[in-house]
């Protein structure tokens, strides 16, 4: 059930990406879909990458715990990832391209980071301001 209630939310809000800690759930489970058409969601169950390339790309990264803020981050272009799948049945894929860098974002989810963390500290400065003015704002409405 959790795992289709991700799916939901993820889709709901158009993201490609969830991690459990991003709905106040304590298990290492991340949820994907990068598919243009929307309809190929990936399920990772304690997911751990194997392998990085040394080769790097910068992409804008967006992510749903820090709304309408993105920026350039850099991530390894490779990475291979190994993880039970959402019947307990192992699997390890090589993925670049968005499915490279959703990897690796949800999976800092996992370990308490996300995106901004990679940002300078003036980037998140900035965007800290921005939340606060705009959660000052919604208190007003």
């Amino acid at each position: 059930q959790l795992v289709d209630d991700m799916l939901e939310t993820m889709y709901d809000a158009d993201g490609v990406g969830l991690a459990t800690t991003q709905v106040d759930v304590h298990e290492r489970l991340i949820v994907m879909d990068t598919s243009d058409a929307r309809d190929d969601p990936r399920v990772l169950i304690n997911p751990e990458l194997v392998a990085a390339s040394e080769e790097m790309t910068f992409t804008d990264e967006g992510c749903l715990s820090v709304p309408a803020t993105y920026d350039k981050v850099q991530r390894h272009a490779v990475v291979t990832v190994r993880s039970l799948d959402r019947h307990g049945q192992p699997q390890e894929f090589e993925a670049q391209g968005l499915l490279a860098v959703c990897v690796q974002h949800e999976m800092d989810h996992l370990m308490g980071k996300v995106f901004v963390e990679y940002l300078s500290q003036l980037k998140r400065d900035r965007i800290k301001t921005k939340m606060l003015k705009k959660t000052r704002d919604d208190a007003r409405d």
